[in-house]
């Protein structure tokens, strides 16, 4: 059974650092693992994204703040996100699948799995 478990939200000040993590619990690697947001009233988008050989996207929102990584060793997810804004308020959710990232890493029904969501509140 896949479970993918996030952790580190809270709540913050403008111009802070978080950093989230997503520990997965599966056997073998996936392809491509994802970080997407949803803020309250609004649908779910997409945040960055990673392939297992470490190639990443960002939305243009959270390009040059945030950084996606993975560790495959310890089955682990990053997102490093700096710079904080009141705009980047929401639930984040990892999500991972068996599929390349390539093309459609932003495109939700893609995943195969995701977590639970980690709350982030950044306030002026």
């Amino acid at each position: 059974q896949v479970q993918l478990v996030e952790s580190g939200g809270t709540s913050v000040q403008t111009g802070e650092s978080l950093r989230l993590s997503c520990r997965v619990f599966a056997y073998g690697d996936f392809a491509c693992m994802g970080w997407f947001r949803q803020a309250p009233g609004k649908e779910r988008e997409e945040v960055a994204g990673i392939d297992i050989g470490g190639i990443t996207n960002y939305a243009d929102s959270v390009k040059g703040r945030f950084t996606i990584s993975r560790d495959n060793a310890k089955n682990t997810l990053y997102l490093q996100m700096n710079s904080l804004k009141p705009e980047d308020t929401a639930m984040y959710y990892c999500a991972a699948k068996y599929g390349v990232c390539s093309g459609s890493w932003s495109k939700e029904m893609s995943y195969n799995y995701w977590g639970q969501g980690t709350q982030v509140t950044v306030s002026s």
